[in-house]
């Protein structure tokens, strides 16, 4: 269309123009992430576009410059050079690949299988602090580890750390199972009497919460004891 002096007027299209069971969010919500088209994703992220073009339009062309695996190298600078993309959009769509990158990286976890699994991965950590520690590593179905969680810190005893700390991470996390892990200042993981204590406690608790509690590990300097193994629980 053109005004009296002969100069174009850009008209947009809005997202609010297009007919409702059309729109990305509304056939999101209707139809599920998998039945939309990535341009239709990826403006559900943006949410709204530029002064020339709606959020849709936006997308295809974002995708028509760069495909799915450049847009997740990317970052802000980058961004508002292209199409004028503001802090906040480009925040927006950096997140989101951060978060399925992350998603991925838990997805391809190999499943914890054995005691030193377990203490190569905390022992870097806990071998050298003064205080006690004790943390819950929390495991899916698969014994994959989904959550760790500092429970306690000082001198354990099953007077001290009650089990309600421990298990509210696991009905938090929907954890299936339950590691133990602290480590000993003197850098001797021998087993105390209180740690043995403690652990039958959490052992005993976890049957009421069918949360089974696989191990308790201590940590000494360069070495660990796995109650398990010890065949002490």
């Amino acid at each position: 269309m053109k005004t009296g002096n002969g100069n174009k007027v850009l008209y947009k299209l809005r997202i609010k123009d297009i007919p409702k069971d059309e729109r990305p969010r509304e056939r999101l919500i209707k139809y599920g992430p998998k039945h939309l088209s990535t341009p239709e994703l990826l403006a559900i992220i943006m949410r709204v576009g530029t002064r020339d073009k709606n959020a849709v339009e936006l997308a295809k062309e974002l995708l028509e410059r760069y495909n799915l695996p450049a847009l997740a190298k990317s970052d802000v600078t980058e961004f508002k050079k292209i199409l004028g993309i503001s802090d906040a959009k480009a925040c927006q769509i950096i997140a989101c690949f951060e978060l399925g990158s992350r998603l991925l990286t838990y997805e391809s976890k190999p499943p914890v299988k054995t005691a030193q699994d377990v203490a190569d991965l905390f022992m870097p950590e806990l071998q050298y602090l003064k205080k006690e520690n004790l943390k819950g590593v929390y495991l899916d179905g698969k014994n994959r580890m989904i959550w760790d969680e500092t429970i306690s810190i000082g001198s354990l005893n099953a007077n001290i750390v009650h089990p309600r700390e421990v298990f509210k991470v696991a009905l938090e996390k929907s954890a299936a199972s339950i590691i133990l892990v602290h480590n000993h200042p003197s850098g001797d993981p021998t087993p105390s009497s209180d740690d043995l204590e403690l652990t039958k406690r959490m052992i005993e608790a976890g049957k009421l919460m069918d949360i089974e509690v696989l191990d308790h590990i201590i940590i000494g300097n360069g070495e660990y004891v796995s109650l398990k193994e010890r065949e002490l629980i």
